[in-house]
């Protein structure tokens, strides 16, 4: 847990990353976030504000900031913009209803001058849900294959069992390096 991570920020002085965590509210972000911390997920409230986790992974400090997706909070993503490394955008797979909103988010985000080149993970999230769309179709309905700027990638995953989420987290530490050295 906990003292295990504090213990080996002591041992080794690792390289810092800065994440972004954003999607619309409801996606998941949280649980993810206390997913990657090992806490837990059983009581998860909305996000009012933001949370910051420090997270080890693969020899990086991840300092990853969970920033509320709810409509009111969102213009204020772009104070949290700046030294970000890795931008990780959560989408509820299984709410249809919201996928035009949440692909015209992450549209306005990656047009954002802040984050030009910052490579962005996808996590496609609630797989665990029998409604859950695929990340294919999502990437397909999103038109991810038109982007060209920056690496990205999008991984199925499931905030509450797990399932995908340590894979997502190593494609970030991989694009990480990449993009440190």
């Amino acid at each position: 847990g906990l003292l295990s991570i504090l213990r080996k920020l002591k041992s080794a002085p690792d390289q810092e990353v800065r994440i972004l965590l954003l999607g619309l509210d409801n996606a998941g972000k949280t649980t993810l976030l206390k997913q990657l911390a090992s806490e837990d997920i059983s009581h998860i409230t909305p996000t009012q504000g933001f949370n910051i986790k420090s997270v080890q992974s693969q020899g990086f400090k991840l300092n990853v900031w969970d920033i509320g997706g709810q409509r009111k909070i969102r213009p204020y993503w772009r104070n949290y913009f700046e030294n970000t490394d890795i931008l990780i955008y959560v989408i509820d797979s299984a709410d249809r209803k919201r996928f035009e909103e949440t692909g015209q988010e992450l549209a306005e985000l990656l047009e954002e001058e802040k984050l030009n080149c910052v490579p962005v993970l996808i996590f496609a999230n609630k797989q665990d849900l029998l409604t859950a769309a695929p990340a294919s179709e999502i990437a397909e309905g999103l038109n991810l294959h038109t982007i060209r700027d920056r690496v990205w990638q999008i991984q199925s995953c499931s905030a509450v069992t797990g399932e995908g989420v340590q894979d997502g987290m190593n494609w970030v530490c991989k694009n990480v390096n990449a993009k440190k050295k």
